[in-house]
């Protein structure tokens, strides 16, 4: 499709020759966890050592333009008991953009994301996000990915990624402001065969597809919003919907209430399977240091129930995260245990501490 790895590089030798800005970055994170429902065989405590460091150049061209990229690598441990059991060793971030007060062009491995729901997310189609993860990280696509702006507060961006199997898809995606709210316009064609899981919670599709999405947002007292896409290919039609609402309360230094519900119907030939879920969410900062939250998460087809509960107090340039959950274990799914990930989190009842720190 294209080689960005050598464009990258390029553009990084002649920043460094022409004396751009650089800058450097990096997280590091430690976590453990402690559950009750660990594998067969396995410690019921876990831990992580991860570190991402991060380097920038930026060359400035005319007044309003400039070019820019940054590179990113991810390096993590993770132990059961004190038994090593994986190892990642990965590019997080690796991309180089052009930007001007109209246009912003992006090539390489990169975040891409959109929509307004918070949890339950039917446009969750290139990343990884996580609204109850303190670090905020997600997977990256390898794309080209452009983006015009308007003056009438609308954008259109167009992408192409290249997939695992080296076939290309390629969408865009039209957002626009209206005295009634936000509005989104998205489509994306898949030419892939291979498996992948589309939204959160997801749904597993197997052949190449087509998507189209519709997504609204409005802020006034009442936040709402909604995204509603449909995927079609040969042999089904997946229709997914989330309705979604927010408020703050007058109390303390203010306390956001949300609330989402989720409709999905997933049918295949003559069967058609249906599923909803809701999650509700209470948070409110404590102080300018320390913030707590709480998501509850129903999938009503399934009888199941997730609890979750985090206490951050956030310093200059690190955070302490004590996590408290409470899931369904792992006899309550209706597949093998040996399909089941090996982490002790997302099953039983765990609490976990996590170290996060930025430089």
């Amino acid at each position: 499709m294209y080689n960005y790895k050598n464009i990258i590089l390029g553009i990084i030798l002649n920043s460094v020759i022409f004396c751009a800005q650089f800058s450097k970055k990096g997280v590091l994170t430690l976590g453990s966890i402690a559950g009750n429902d660990a594998p067969q065989q396995w410690s019921k405590y876990q831990s992580n050592i991860s570190y991402i460091p991060t380097i920038s150049f930026k060359q400035n061209i005319l007044t309003q333009s400039f070019f820019d990229l940054e590179w990113g690598y991810r390096l993590q441990l993770d132990f059961s008991g004190d038994s090593l059991y994986k190892t990642i060793q990965e590019t997080y971030r690796g991309w180089a953009r052009y930007s001007n007060e109209k246009l912003e062009a992006r090539l390489g491995l990169q975040k891409i994301i959109f929509g307004p729901t918070q949890i339950l997310r039917p446009l969750s189609w290139f990343d990884s996000f996580d609204l109850k993860n303190p670090t905020n990280e997600t997977n990256g696509v390898q794309a080209l990915r452009l983006k015009w702006f308007s003056l009438n507060n609308s954008s259109l961006w167009t992408w192409l990624i290249r997939n695992d199997s080296d076939k290309t898809s390629y969408g865009g995606r039209y957002e626009f402001l209206l005295s009634i709210g936000e509005i989104g316009l998205t489509i994306h064609s898949d030419p892939k065969n291979n498996h992948q899981i589309i939204g959160q919670p997801g749904i597993s599709i197997d052949e190449a597809h087509k998507r189209v999405a519709i997504d609204y947002r409005y802020d006034g007292i009442i936040g709402l919003w909604n995204e509603s896409a449909v995927i079609r290919s040969e042999t089904s039609q997946i229709r997914i919907s989330t309705l979604g609402a927010d408020y703050t309360l007058p109390i303390l230094n203010g306390l956001l209430i949300m609330a989402e519900s989720m409709h999905t119907s997933n049918k295949i030939n003559e069967k058609n399977e249906i599923k909803n879920y809701t999650a509700f969410m209470a948070s409110m900062p404590a102080g300018m240091t320390h913030f707590g939250m709480y998501v509850s998460q129903i999938d009503w087809s399934e009888n199941k129930v997730y609890h979750y509960l985090r206490w951050s107090s956030t310093f200059d340039n690190y955070s302490l995260n004590w996590i408290f959950s409470l899931n369904p274990k792992r006899n309550q799914y209706d597949v093998g245990k040996n399909i089941l990930p090996k982490s002790i989190a997302g099953f039983g009842a765990n609490i976990q501490f996590m170290f996060i720190y930025h430089h």
